[in-house]
C-alpha cells in the first residue's frame, strides 16, 4: 500500500510527544504528516520554529490553500479547524468548536479520511478528551491505517483509551515505535502490507 498522507491527533502531553516524533524522523521521510495539537486559542506558536530548527523534515504552520507536499510536518494554527480538500490542499474555517476543542482532530480526521480513503494513516497520541475517536472511526471506515498510542506510555492516556474503545486498531503502540514503523511504512512504499496485531 502506497499511503499518501499521516493524520496525528494529539492534546494533553502532546508537545513532548510531538518532539519524539519529529526529531527521529528521517530526511528522506516523504509522506506528509497533518497534526492537530490542542492549544489555547491565543497560542504564539512559537514551539512550531523551535521545533523546526531541529528535525530533519520542514515543519509549518498549515496555511489556507496550501498544496500539502512530501516531507512536510503541518501543524493546525490556533483557532482554526483543519480540513483537507479533494485537490489536496488545506481550508481553514472558525466553525463552531467540536468536543470543546478549535482545532479538532475530529473535523481534520474526518475531512482526511473522505479524501485518502485507504491511502490515509490516523495516528491518536496522548490526550486527556476524547477528541480524535470520532476521526479514527471514519478512517477506519474508510479502510485507512489506524495507529494509536499505547495508554500506558501516554502522559495523558484518556485519549487513546477512548480511540481503542471506539475501533480494532492496526497498531497499538509506544510512540518509539510507532516512529519505528512509520519509517518502515516510508521506506517499503508500495511493498507495506496492513495487517492488524
Amino acid at each position: 500500500m502506497h499511503y499518501e498522507a499521516i493524520v496525528i491527533g494529539v492534546s494533553s502531553g502532546g508537545m513532548n510527544a510531538l518532539k519524539i516524533i519529529s526529531l527521529a524522523l528521517p530526511i528522506d521521510f516523504k509522506i506528509p504528516i497533518i497534526i492537530v495539537q490542542h492549544v489555547g486559542a491565543h497560542s504564539d506558536s512559537l514551539w512550531i520554529p523551535l521545533l523546526n530548527e531541529k528535525s530533519n523534515l520542514h515543519i509549518k504552520e498549515a496555511d489556507e490553500k496550501e498544496k500539502i507536499e512530501k516531507g512536510t510536518i503541518y501543524i493546525a494554527p490556533p483557532n482554526y479547524h483543519l480540513l483537507i480538500e479533494n485537490d489536496k490542499t488545506f481550508s481553514l474555517t472558525i466553525d463552531e468548536r467540536v468536543n470543546f476543542a478549535r482545532p479538532s482532530i475530529d473535523v481534520l480526521f474526518e475531512s482526511a479520511a473522505e479524501v485518502y480513503r485507504k491511502k490515509l494513516i490516523g495516528i491518536v497520541l496522548t490526550g486527556a478528551n476524547n477528541d480524535g475517536t470520532n476521526g479514527i472511526i471514519r478512517i477506519k471506515e474508510c479502510d485507512g491505517l489506524t495507529i494509536i498510542q499505547d495508554p500506558k506510555t501516554a502522559e495523558a492516556p484518556y485519549m487513546p483509551k477512548s480511540a481503542i474503545d471506539a475501533i480494532e486498531a492496526d497498531y497499538i503502540l509506544a510512540l518509539e515505535d510507532i516512529v519505528e514503523l512509520l519509517i518502515k511504512i516510508d521506506d517499503q512504499k508500495n511493498n507495506f502490507n496492513k495487517f492488524h496485531k
